[in-house]
């Protein structure tokens, strides 16, 4: 009997092997069905899930580190976040579901249209990071809300419709760093925070008393909109208890509310005096200027606010420094900092004094025309989406600019910079933008831009990019912000491209907003911008270009292909009227027709939904450099290459054309 158990022992059972494997197996597609069901059974409950078309159990939503499914971010094959911005999603958060979920670190539902009160985060007691600025959300949001939330760094509620008092769970959290909630409707006083944040921005509510001492380090702005708030770094609170209703005994008066008041110290008074003074003189060399010559308003006074680009304690003595390479000082702090050696053309303070008109005020800044004394035109552009950058980030990638040389990129010639707001200082175009050119009002001294003129422009910008391709391989989008408001025109026409490379500095959510690389279809449907974004930003402006139309794609906040130019120029194709696509304004076509097919032709390749599907930039640049006119022939030829362009496009599952958001 004995030897018969060993016997066993020695030799499993072949079936009882292959039971135990299978349940083994069975085990582990349980627990990644799991993760499956619970994103599926979240998707269901949205409103508007269209943007989650390939979420779906025949493929599992992670592998390794990389996402099969949109929007979801992975980690050694487990679900680490969800990136959900800009997809239109809406409806309530079912937290339940994602409680469910233990490896989840991050969320970010920004920019959508979730609604209601706000879920029970606390629930979610390992997450990191929550992004939920940019929705619907309303009502109080109870104290102990975040309570227990120990691992959580970045929390964003800005820009939503919450009401209430802000929780004081809040300042419980010790690794809380940043701490976004502007733009809502919260009241009472700001809880304070023992622990070490960064960035904090409560500005635009109706928060009320003093600035906690923790946070009386941060920039006033982060504060501002709040009518009853005080204390450094706004003004001074002064104390007052109203006096006892006199119908009412004193003794049997409740405790009157302490009152919190703005209050000027005497040191203000002697300032504000000072500033009088000063406005003063200002005012009578002014009236002394103008008697000699007429001028346009100063640059301090082009629009509201705009003294903060006047630096602390500046003066006229102040010396320009230039950037001969190296780390930046905490001396060059507040000067104007050149890039390409030229230390004695003007520095800061001509800038304050010259003449100066607002050229435009754009989501990431405002833009003026500077006259310094020499009689040179300069633009200034005020950039207030910068403030997470560091200084010495800063200064690193705007010495990586300064380095660029190209005929067809607008030099960047100096920056200030402070921590509030960034100054980039470039020549002035006298010719405008591509846009004005464009877009603008036509008369016979200034008419529309004929075929030739646009076809050098367009090949102009195809260098300028494989300039820049070349020059910033490490960026993922070494232009991001392409668009014909910035490609400015000297007066041969030849094009300049502007604001590029600026999406290393821009502050993450800014960019989301407001950069024309994140109203591209894969970041509306992935969240993920690359190379290819800025073939599809090329592709947008072909288009634009030959038909003349404003692409009302970048006039939203996301990527809607029923406003996307592609999407127009596809149904007038397959309308069979193609040569209604073209400006009707645009001179010199008579015997271009086959230039103006073909370059239709790269511009809608350039604007495939799917990435993968574009071609490369070198491609489409090497393709428009290679045009040459056609004979009837080939223009037929030609149509038939766009119609079969426009063909595939249709025939595709069609989920990347199904947004309206």
């Amino acid at each position: 009997m004995g030897t018969h158990i060993a016997r066993l022992v020695r030799t499993p059972n072949p079936s009882l092997l292959l039971v135990l494997l299978s349940l083994l197996q069975l085990a582990f597609v349980s627990l990644g069905d799991t993760d499956i069901e619970n994103l599926l059974t979240f998707k269901d409950s949205l409103s508007n899930p269209s943007s989650l078309r390939n979420w779906n159990a025949s493929i599992s939503p992670c592998n390794g580190d990389i996402a099969n499914w949109i929007g979801v971010l992975c980690l050694k094959n487990k679900i680490w976040g969800l990136q959900l911005e800009s997809m239109g999603l809406g409806g309530l958060v079912n937290i339940e579901i994602l409680d469910a979920m233990p490896t989840l670190r991050i969320i970010s539902l920004m920019n959508n249209n979730f609604e209601g009160k706000i879920p029970e985060i606390k629930k979610l007691g390992e997450l990191k990071a929550l992004y939920l600025s940019n929705n619907r959300f309303t009502g109080d949001i109870p104290d102990n809300a975040f309570e227990g939330m120990r691992s959580l760094k970045n929390l964003f509620l800005a820009n939503n419709a919450f009401t209430g008092k802000i929780p004081s769970s809040l300042a419980t959290l010790p690794r809380l760093l940043v701490l976004k909630m502007e733009g809502n409707q919260f009241v009472g006083r700001i809880p304070d925070f023992k622990q070490n944040v960064k960035v904090v921005n409560f500005a635009n509510n109706e928060l009320e008393g003093p600035i906690p001492a923790s946070l009386s380090n941060m920039s006033a702005s982060m504060f501002s909109g709040n009518k009853n708030l005080c204390g450094p770094p706004l003004e001074k609170c002064s104390l007052i208890s109203p006096p006892p209703s006199p119908s009412v005994a004193p003794s049997a008066s409740p405790q009157p509310p302490l009152i919190y008041k703005k209050t000027i110290s005497a040191l203000q008074i002697a300032l504000i005096v000072i500033s009088i003074l000063l406005l003063l003189a200002i005012i009578a060399t002014v009236i002394f200027v103008l008697s000699k010559r007429k001028q346009n308003p100063g640059l301090l006074n082009a629009t509201d606010d705009d003294s903060s680009m006047l630096p602390p304690n500046s003066n006229d003595q102040e010396k320009k420094v230039s950037d001969s390479g190296g780390m930046m000082k905490r001396s060059d702090y507040g000067k104007l900092i050149f890039l390409k050696g030229e230390i004695d053309r003007f520095d800061l303070h001509d800038l304050l004094r010259a003449s100066a008109e607002v050229l435009g005020s754009g989501n990431l800044g405002a833009s003026y025309k500077a006259v310094i004394m020499n009689g040179e035109a300069l633009v200034v552009k005020r950039y207030k989406q910068m403030n997470n950058v560091g200084r010495e980030e800063f200064h690193e990638h705007m010495r990586r600019l300064g380095r660029l040389d190209h005929e067809n990129l607008l030099p960047v010639e100096a920056y200030y910079y402070r921590k509030e707001e960034k100054l980039l200082v470039c020549n002035f175009m006298e010719d405008g933008s591509l846009a004005s050119h464009l877009h603008g009002n036509h008369s016979v001294d200034k008419p529309s831009l004929d075929w030739r003129s646009r076809l050098k422009i367009i090949k102009g910008v195809g260098r300028g990019l494989t300039y820049l391709y070349n020059e910033l391989p490490s960026l993922v989008v070494p232009h991001g912000h392409l668009k014909s408001s910035n490609v400015l025109l000297n007066d041969n026409f030849e094009p300049l491209l502007c604001d590029y490379a600026l999406r290393p500095v821009i502050n993450q959510e800014q960019a989301h907003m407001y950069m024309t690389a994140y109203r591209s279809p894969e970041h509306a449907i992935n969240g993920r911008i690359s190379r290819k974004t800025d073939v599809w930003c090329l592709g947008i402006l072909i288009l634009e270009i030959l038909t003349g139309k404003i692409p009302e794609n970048y006039l939203t906040s996301s990527y809607d292909s029923n406003t996307n130019l592609a999407t127009w120029v596809n149904e007038i194709v397959k309308d069979k009227r193609t040569s209604k696509i073209f400006d009707v304004e645009m001179r010199g076509t008579k015997n271009s027709k086959g230039e103006m097919i073909c370059l239709l032709k790269i511009g809608l390749s350039c604007c495939e939904d799917d990435p993968d599907a574009r071609p490369e930039l070198k491609e489409v640049v090497q393709e428009i450099e290679e045009m040459k006119d056609r004979d009837e022939h080939e223009l037929s030829s030609t149509i038939g290459e766009v119609n079969a362009i426009m063909s595939s496009r249709n025939a595709r599952d069609g989920a990347f054309s199904s947004f309206n958001r």
